[in-house]
């Protein structure tokens, strides 16, 4: 937590990347093929702490898993929906998706099991997710006395009944996408109502298409149903996942600030991931955006501030943050409210850290507006142990000489390996000092 890492700009970025595989992606097929009938492969798996909490979760629930770093494979001996051990206390760190998807998957099955995490994991909201599991037919509870409907949760699982059931849209779409995984085990059909507007809707598409892999049938009638046919069984597969899109917007970000050419393999137009939509928002900004089959290329500068509303890639709101430092006319970002309890407050504490850099920041319940500043000034920045706030902010010294990062190692929840590829991608210097 005392080390900082200081940044000296290279040039301009003109360079390719394979970004590690999808976080998001690798949390739920872990699930699917844990909970399946037979063998799965799981190829570019991400190594990561969200993902190596998840895998430590299923294993120590009895799933036999192997995990192979070095060819980024996990081979899966499915439960066919009967854990091996029925009872376990489970520690998740401050991974939000293998506390949620792990609440519901457990408890459509049968035993008893507490989950818990790190201290922010007890202020981060799960009650919706907990009374939509209880309407189907579970036994969940918070056990958090302070902050009442957040974690530690425990599960007395005897299986779904099914049925129907209501969940907000409004906080996180990983409540819908844990209830969506977990349906297939039920005794009967399952039908989930949207209450309020849905966010990141792309994200519970993703959810589809995986479950969708693993042979199971999925209905979407968004933002407002889910059908679920249940019982249904999960069949192991191999499967392979794509580059992270959310660490993609790092480098596609570095392009525009530096006037360069970032090309990032792996993802399309179509990819699972809504965060390429992110290359959206440069190109209104007046970056030029090339879509290959199997690439997405951005080439910058940016050169004006936008309004957006970023409702379904709310994870790349800080990287634009990033970028609007260095454009002409204010950035105004709106329908991200959910961002507010995520790792961290991610509007009002990336508003602080932008006013570091010398911009002006108005902050709205759902989002903010930002005025860049006629210099960015370097700065320490804060990363409230949120691994998005380093990876984003951190761009800011492609073109600012001597911006700090506190406790970069806050990168390895989802991107173990970003300082020695951003330096290799962008040609920028790193110093890591105590």
């Amino acid at each position: 937590m005392n080390q900082v890492i200081v940044l000296w700009p290279g040039g301009g970025v003109d360079a390719s990347i394979r970004p590690p595989g999808s976080k998001s992606i690798t949390n739920r097929a872990l699930v699917c093929a844990a909970l399946g009938h037979g063998h799965s492969r799981l190829q570019h798996v991400l190594d990561s702490e969200d993902t190596q909490v998840m895998i430590a979760a299923w294993k120590r629930l009895g799933v036999a898993i192997e995990h192979d770093r070095a060819t980024a494979t996990v081979e899966v001996e499915g439960c066919d929906g009967v854990l091996p051990t029925d009872a376990a206390e489970l520690f998740v760190a401050n991974s939000g998706t293998t506390i949620r998807f792990l609440t519901a998957a457990l408890a459509a099955c049968h035993g008893q099991f507490s989950l818990d995490g790190v201290a922010r994991m007890r202020q981060r909201p799960i009650g919706d997710l907990l009374s939509a599991l209880n309407q189907l037919g579970a036994q969940v509870t918070s056990l958090n006395h302070e902050h009442a409907q957040c974690p530690p949760v425990q599960v007395i699982a005897k299986g779904l009944e099914g049925g129907s059931a209501a969940v907000a849209g409004n906080l996180s779409s990983q409540f819908l996408s844990a209830l969506m995984m977990a349906a297939p085990l039920a005794r009967h059909d399952v039908t989930l109502s949207v209450t309020g507007e849905l966010v990141s809707v792309p994200y519970v598409r993703m959810t589809a298409e995986v479950m969708r892999a693993f042979d199971v049938d999925v209905e979407l009638e968004l933002p407002h149903r889910i059908h679920v046919p249940a019982p249904q069984r999960y069949r192991g597969t191999t499967f392979r996942i794509e580059p992270d899109a959310s660490a993609a917007s790092y480098f596609w970000a570095a392009a525009a600030i530096t006037g360069g050419r970032a090309r990032v393999e792996g993802l399309h137009r179509h990819s699972l991931q809504g965060d390429v939509g992110f290359c959206h928002c440069l190109e209104a900004m007046g970056c030029t955006v090339h879509w290959y089959p199997d690439a997405v290329e951005v080439i910058g500068p940016a050169r004006r501030g936008i309004d957006v509303d970023m409702a379904d890639i709310s994870d790349t709101v800080q990287t634009l943050a990033a970028v609007s430092l260095f454009v002409d006319g204010p950035t105004t970002v709106r329908g991200v409210a959910h961002n507010r309890v995520k790792e961290t407050d991610r509007i009002a504490d990336l508003a602080t850290e932008l006013r570091k850099l010398g911009a002006e920041v108005e902050e709205f319940e759902d989002g903010l507006r930002i005025i860049p500043p006629e210099q960015v000034s370097p700065a320490e920045i804060e990363t409230y142990n949120d691994h998005r706030m380093a990876m984003s902010l951190a761009l800011v010294g492609l073109r600012v000489p001597g911006v700090a990062i506190r406790d970069p190692d806050c990168t390895a929840k989802t991107y173990p390996h970003y300082w020695e590829d951003l330096q290799a991608f962008s040609g920028c210097r790193i110093e890591r000092r105590e």
